[in-house]
């Protein structure tokens, strides 16, 4: 009657190790990751930019603060649609930047498409690399906005018609 219990009592041993290995290794996974993300900074020159321009270019400054060299393997880029990004300047960055180092340049463009709704659109860059050629850890993220505005032309039109029809509506009180 006794041997029930302690059967019982094992199996319940026997899992909480269980249970503490794996939160400690989850703990150091994280922890790993946590450390990697911190060793690039990303700033980009102009994270908010605003206009009727039909092209944006995005420059920015990578560090590395870390101890060792990080290979800048490839990126991340992603911007609400309609708008067109192209990620092919930061191919033109160096491959790794040793510890200490920095980089500063064109990383992207985006492209605002003809008749795209006027209005705020939000996109994300990330650089992903690490201690080697094939890593694939996010090293560096930034954030960025683009406010899309009225061209100047469709102000002129605008002021232009109004003019006209002011003085469309003085002749007629004149006369």
């Amino acid at each position: 009657m006794l041997t029930k219990p302690r059967t019982e009592e094992k199996k319940m041993k026997s899992l909480r190790k269980w249970m503490t290995l794996s939160l400690a290794i989850a703990g150091l996974l994280l922890a790993g990751t946590a450390a990697k993300a911190d060793t690039l900074t990303l700033s980009l020159a102009a994270p908010y930019q605003i206009g009727a321009a039909t092209v944006f270019t995005f420059d920015g400054t990578i560090t590395n603060n870390g101890t060792t060299t990080e290979y800048l393997n490839g990126d991340s880029l992603t911007v609400a649609a309609p708008l067109l990004s192209d990620d092919s300047p930061f191919f033109l960055s160096p491959v790794s930047l040793a510890a200490g180092n920095s980089w500063t340049g064109e990383l992207f463009t985006i492209t605002i498409p003809w008749g795209t709704d006027l209005g705020l659109y939000a996109g994300a860059f990330q650089i992903i690399g690490g201690a080697d050629g094939s890593a694939q850890d996010v090293l560096a993220s930034e954030d960025f906005n683009v406010q899309v505005t009225p061209e100047p032309s469709s102000f002129l039109l605008l002021g232009t018609g109004l003019l006209a029809l002011g003085v469309l509506t003085g002749r007629k009180l004149l006369a």
